[in-house]
């Protein structure tokens, strides 16, 4: 269920946090629905129980998961979470929209990107995505090599 990457920079706690509010957010951790134990998430992980309680301390704070004393830890109502992520992909959305329109990128590749996606249910976009991969890497965030890019201002094109 959850795969930590012991490469990763950030805290344990923090990726743990990070799946499971994937989980949750996709519908595959259903409301109401009860999370594993402290200790056998302590135990399938080969981690500190501390470091679970940490992250679900933090789920809690979050507004993810709610707790209930003596039975453990459960999945909150996140349809409020999902409006405020779906409301933040829509900002990047635009702000990628604009760039693409900054960068001469062609109106309808941008939209066959977006159609590509949703007509794949999300999985990686094939035949269906623009020739050029340096242009559809522009207006999708994702160098030539399909690596994510984080832009800052002033740095186009740069991988962060």
């Amino acid at each position: 269920m959850i795969i930590l990457d012991y490469r990763d920079r950030r805290p344990i706690y923090e990726q743990i946090v990070e799946r499971f509010q994937e989980l949750m957010v996709t519908g595959a951790l259903a409301q109401d629905s009860q999370m594993p134990s402290v200790r056998s998430m302590a135990m399938d992980l080969s981690i500190n129980p501390n470091t679970i309680q940490r992250a679900y301390a933090e789920l809690e704070r979050q507004g993810y998961i709610y707790t209930v004393k003596g039975k453990g830890s459960f999945v909150a109502d996140n349809s409020l979470i999902r409006s405020r992520q779906g409301d933040l992909v829509l900002a990047e959305q635009e702000q990628l929209a604009k760039r693409a329109y900054h960068l001469g990128l062609d109106r309808g590749k941008l939209a066959a990107v977006i159609d590509a996606v949703y007509e794949k249910d999300g999985s990686e976009i094939s035949a269906a995505a623009p020739a050029d991969s340096a242009e559809h890497g522009a207006a999708s965030g994702r160098g030539a090599d399909g690596a994510a890019e984080r832009m800052e201002p002033g740095k186009e094109g740069e991988k962060a």
